[in-house]
């Protein structure tokens, strides 16, 4: 068997096969040739951990550590997480291997550019919480939101990409909206679902999943 570091949990169809298919790219660039990217992929049942989400509680802790005791057992160094999310309740789990975690690697990359403030694109859920929030501001970041009906549009579309229901008027106001707030801060897209469609030619985006992904593949080479 060929050995590798990275093992992923397997959760929404789509968001798993955008990582899946990004985690090919990202290193087949870098390696060339036909290489594709070697890791170990644990499927979970989602439709036993959808419903519990987006907030924490102790039936999804006890679903979500029955796979973090399996993934402990693999010969891997790294766990790639592909929900946003659901790293609000990996971080309560007792679990030795390191977590590609989407918020430190966030933090480095805004200090990297020199990010004081950034405006927050994800759930409603996500954009309303203090989880991703009260990390930012521990690192001296401030976020920023969307207006009300700005954020219910973006939930919408999130919604949307899950279901494989996204029209092009949806994608157009979405890129839209990202061109609008990318303006003068950061975007951050805190969902995966919206890194799914999220513009080629926007530059002043920090994308959670992408960093989540770079990570993996630099650390495999």
């Amino acid at each position: 068997m060929i050995k590798t570091q990275l093992a992923i949990l397997g959760l929404g169809s789509r968001s798993t096969l955008y990582y899946l298919e990004q985690l090919n790219k990202v290193y087949n660039v870098k390696k060339g040739g036909y290489s594709t990217c070697p890791f170990f992929l644990l499927n979970t049942d989602f439709d036993t951990i959808n419903p519990l989400l987006p907030n924490t509680s102790l039936q999804l802790d006890t679903i979500l550590q029955s796979y973090l005791d399996q993934m402990e057992a693999l010969e891997v160094t790294e766990i790639l997480i592909p929900n946003i999310t659901l790293h609000e309740t990996i971080d309560r789990l007792e679990f030795q291997k390191n977590i590609l975690h989407p918020l430190p690697l966030s933090v480095l990359k805004m200090k990297e550019i020199d990010a004081k403030k950034v405006v927050i694109f994800g759930s409603l859920h996500s954009m309303q919480s203090s989880y991703i929030r009260s990390y930012l501001e521990l690192n001296s970041i401030e976020i920023l939101l969307p207006c009300s009906e700005d954020m219910i549009f973006i939930d919408e579309v999130r919604k949307h990409i899950y279901n494989t229901t996204e029209t092009k008027e949806i994608i157009n106001k979405y890129h839209q909206l990202i061109k609008k707030y990318s303006e003068n801060y950061p975007v951050v897209l805190g969902c995966t679902e919206l890194s799914i469609i999220k513009p080629t030619d926007q530059i002043n985006i920090i994308d959670m999943a992408q960093l989540q992904i770079k990570a993996a593949v630099k650390n495999i080479l």
